[in-house]
């Protein structure tokens, strides 16, 4: 007998917080196209552009999250509960951060400066508030709901730890915003305390994602291009190192403020190194999935957000060295995001007209012969 699978219907039930993700890896195009030292940051009406549609994706996602909740709470809370699914709800705070700050570089000329650091200032606190409570929340809930094994360990495990971290590289754009004194002080020395929260947590969390890689073997081919996430919290702690230095001028007394950007160079030089290291890693891994039958999914907006923070923390690189190597290889990074966006969005456009990204889990075909039974176990004998 052949039961045959039911047809699956998109609807928002199945929208998880990982297409926040898309925001992200959308808004990172605009940021980093900006920040490539010049003439190679090309023309800016490209990358407004790019803003822009990263801020109609976030609307359009707050809303479809937001009848997510109210009509399928349930499944909602069961996110909540799942540890492979339970990091992801960071990414709306590093949406909500990416759009923000994009607003002042890629999307200001396009709205105009006022609005630009109006539209980021709401984003910004939103999305740090967020943030925060990402970071406790869900290492909170895993250890005491979820219970997850050290089997089960992943890069996705970095999401509400790598938060943090995005304010403390955005925050300094509004810092020459705010009136002369403490208030430009305290922003700046808060972003410098979000830098630390965040990378001692994930110095916390990486060797369990490293060691589950090591003892338990490759991830499954879905997840494998997850890999790249723990490129998120070295290129975008190497970027808060860079902007944090770039803002201390007149905001922090000397001589802190040069140590800041001595500091910016002492950090991001070997963080950049071991990106690099662990970018050429996850390639491989990619590469062994793709030749063993990876196709696509949503975890491709992995390939996007962390790539772009390399490039702007190989950007800030560039201009606190003046070492033309920093340029090529902040060049060379957004070649790569352009093609991962590319590959990505592609992927998805294709994913949402067919209805396979919004429809459920799809049942197994069960397919059982006259005098064929099953173990307790599952197992056909």
């Amino acid at each position: 007998m052949v039961t045959a699978a039911q047809p699956r219907t998109p609807s928002v039930r199945h929208l998880g917080p990982n297409w926040y993700a898309s925001v992200m890896g959308t808004a990172v195009v605009g940021s980093a196209g900006v920040a490539l030292p010049a003439p190679a940051n090309g023309p800016h009406a490209v990358f407004a552009a790019v803003w822009v549609l990263s801020l109609l994706l976030l609307v359009a996602l707050l809303a479809a999250r937001a009848v997510h909740w109210a009509r399928h709470r349930d499944q909602a809370r069961a996110h909540l509960l799942d540890p492979a699914v339970a990091p992801f709800h960071a990414c709306l705070a590093m949406a909500l951060l990416s759009v923000g700050g994009g607003a002042l570089t890629a999307g200001r000329d396009l709205i105009g400066t006022r609005a630009a650091v109006a539209l980021d200032t709401v984003l910004y606190t939103a999305g740090t508030a967020a943030g925060l409570g990402a970071a406790v929340a869900v290492p909170y809930l895993m250890a005491v709901r979820q219970r997850a094994e050290p089997a089960q360990a992943s890069p996705v495990w970095l999401l509400p730890l790598v938060a943090p971290m995005v304010s403390a590289a955005l925050g300094p754009l509004l810092v020459p915003h705010l009136p002369p004194g403490q208030p430009r002080e305290t922003l700046l020395l808060a972003c410098l305390a979000l830098f630390g929260a965040s990378l001692l947590a994930v110095l916390l969390m990486l060797p369990l994602v490293f060691a589950r890689l090591i003892t338990a073997g490759p991830l499954p081919l879905a997840l494998t291009p997850t890999l790249f996430l723990v490129l998120g919290p070295l290129g975008q702690s190497a970027t808060a190192t860079g902007v944090i230095a770039d803002a201390a001028p007149g905001v922090v007394p000397a001589p802190y403020d040069r140590g800041l950007a001595v500091f910016a160079v002492l950090y991001g030089v070997p963080v950049m190194g071991f990106a690099l290291l662990w970018l050429a890693l996850a390639t491989a891994h990619v590469v062994r999935a793709r030749r063993h039958g990876m196709g696509f999914a949503l975890t491709w907006w992995a390939f996007t957000f962390p790539v772009g923070t390399c490039v702007t923390g190989a950007a800030a690189l560039a201009r606190h060295t003046g070492l033309a190597v920093y340029e090529a290889l902040a060049v060379g990074l957004y070649a790569v995001l352009v093609a991962a966006w590319l590959a990505a969005a592609r992927g998805t456009v294709r994913g949402l007209l067919s209805g396979e990204l919004l429809a459920g889990p799809r049942p197994a075909p069960v397919v059982l012969a006259s005098g064929t039974g099953r173990t307790t176990s599952g197992a056909v004998r």
